[in-house]
């Protein structure tokens, strides 16, 4: 009896848990609004800096959520030589390393934008993912809080530039220094010992981060003992007590009608605390600045509710949010929520300078921020595809080939159709596939004869939707006959017509 042979284990063909594929359109429609977003940093005078994708833990910090280990939070790996080394988590960690490097080259203050891939060993969920696109401004090397302000204003211009109607986002401003005078005076924080209560006060944090998604109960829990969440999960709590709680859950519930009454109400919650009527002030300056610019409360709103996650926020913290309405996977109206975030990180640099540098900025979710406009029903039609060269004859691919280099020198997108010519339906349905304006046809006898075919695609689309006898359709110009050397002439004029349509 013959031997089965052992069945091959193959791979399966799927990405790792939280990654994805971006295939053409999505990665068109990210550099296209990459580019609106950096044309905003750039008009306000910041350069491009591109760092490495890999830091070594040590430059990244000990600045991520729930770090008890050096690879927890971050795709991390040692090197021959024993040393960490990690994913970058976000774009900001790499600036500070750059600039501690630099610094003696580089302008101060140092204004740079960069955008790119980050990488976080998070639990993936929904929407959610492990790598996603960042597009940052920072500013390094001033400490004035009119840089905070100019941080939040050009926010707002770069959320427009991408499309987002100004009624329908909010920039959302707060001060880590209030919130640390809140615990401060809730004895959750000691100014003289900052290390004294260093793990509870990371979990206040974090907690009052997530009342968006959690709730004030779900985060009253944090505070408390911990919760448990619908998977079963329990995350431990700060067990602080009902009075420490109460005064937390009090600064999240102290917005008022306008900035100023926003302001007055946190001085009354922080007085004792030098460090908390600092950061108080600080909010008044940014309200006054920005008002004065134009970019008053409809655009740009103190709340005392935004904290941000990260550690290494020490002073005006802030983020964008989207205020319309969208309906969720099951079919339930929510609001989109936050598309971007920053603030001030004044120790950052410090860790390898051993001096304080100032840094104040901002980090934009482009794919988020992508992925609301979709949501919202702004997502436009797909970019146009390259005009394909038919091939009717496969022995004259040279003829084929040499239209190509015409369009192409011409500066037209084109191609040369390079799979089974035999059906020339199936070359018509790549074409449409590929959102093809035009395509180009040649059998022998139009070769004899000295011209082409062009077929409107675009145009054929639109008659095909509002035709209904095959006489109206015969009676349409969607496909003409033109001598051969006009032909980038006349592919032009297709094509000008398909983007004045």
């Amino acid at each position: 009896m013959a031997k089965r042979k052992p069945k091959v284990q193959r791979p399966k063909a799927l990405p790792p848990r939280g990654f994805r594929d971006y295939f053409g359109e999505d990665v068109r429609a990210r550099a296209a609004m990459l580019d609106k977003i950096t044309g905003v940093y750039h008009a306000y005078g910041f350069d491009p800096l591109e760092t490495s994708a890999v830091e070594t833990v040590e430059a990244l910090g000990k600045f991520l959520p729930d770090v008890d280990r050096p690879n927890e939070g971050v795709f991390a790996w040692q090197d021959e030589d024993e040393s960490w080394m990690a994913l970058r988590y976000d774009l900001t960690a790499p600036l500070a390393r750059v600039y501690a490097q630099f610094r003696n080259d580089l302008p101060t203050p140092y204004r740079r934008y960069a955008t790119g891939p980050v990488w976080r060993n998070e639990k993936p969920g929904p929407g959610r993912f492990r790598q996603f696109y960042q597009c940052d401004a920072d500013t390094v090397g001033t400490p004035t809080v009119a840089a905070d302000a100019e941080i939040c204003m050009m926010l707002s211009d770069a959320l427009e530039a991408a499309g987002i109607a100004r009624e329908d986002y909010i920039v959302r401003v707060n001060n880590r220094k209030v919130l640390n005078g809140v615990m401060e005076v809730a004895g959750v924080l000691d100014m003289s010992d900052l290390c004294k209560f260093e793990a509870e006060r990371g979990i206040v944090l974090r907690a009052i981060d997530k009342l968006d998604r959690l709730g004030p109960e779900g985060v009253r829990a944090l505070l408390g003992a911990g919760r448990k969440d619908e998977s079963g999960d329990f995350t431990g709590g700060a067990n602080l007590s009902d009075e420490q709680a109460e005064i937390i859950m009090g600064f999240m519930d102290a917005r008022r009608e306008s900035g100023g009454a926003t302001c007055a109400r946190l001085r009354e919650l922080v007085q004792g605390s030098e460090i908390g009527l600092t950061g108080v002030q600080e909010l008044e300056t940014i309200a006054e600045l920005s008002d004065t610019a134009g970019y008053g409360p409809a655009r740009l709103l103190i709340d005392p509710s935004v904290v941000r996650g990260l550690g290494y926020y020490t002073g005006p913290v802030f983020e964008a949010e989207l205020t319309f309405e969208i309906l969720d996977e099951k079919g339930r109206k929510r609001q989109f929520g936050s598309v971007a975030g920053g603030g001030r990180y004044d120790d950052l640099v410090k860790r390898f300078t051993g001096q304080a540098v100032p840094a104040t900025g901002v980090s934009i979710g482009v794919d988020r921020l992508r992925a609301a406009l979709s949501m919202r029903g702004e997502a436009t039609e797909g970019p146009r595809g390259p005009v394909i060269i038919t091939v009717m004859d496969r022995d004259r691919m040279a003829d084929y080939q040499a239209m190509v280099a015409e369009l192409r020198n011409a500066g037209i997108r084109a191609e040369v159709y390079l799979g089974n010519p035999k059906n020339f339906g199936n070359q018509l349905k790549y074409a449409d596939a590929r959102n093809a304006p035009v395509a180009v046809i040649e059998g022998g006898d139009e070769h004899a004869n000295g011209v082409v075919q062009l077929k409107d695609l675009a145009l054929g689309k639109a008659l095909a939707a509002n035709i209904t006898t095959n006489e109206e359709w015969k009676a349409q110009p969607a496909q003409i006959q033109i001598p051969r050397t006009a032909l980038v002439s006349e592919v032009r004029k297709m094509l000008a017509r398909v983007d004045h349509s």
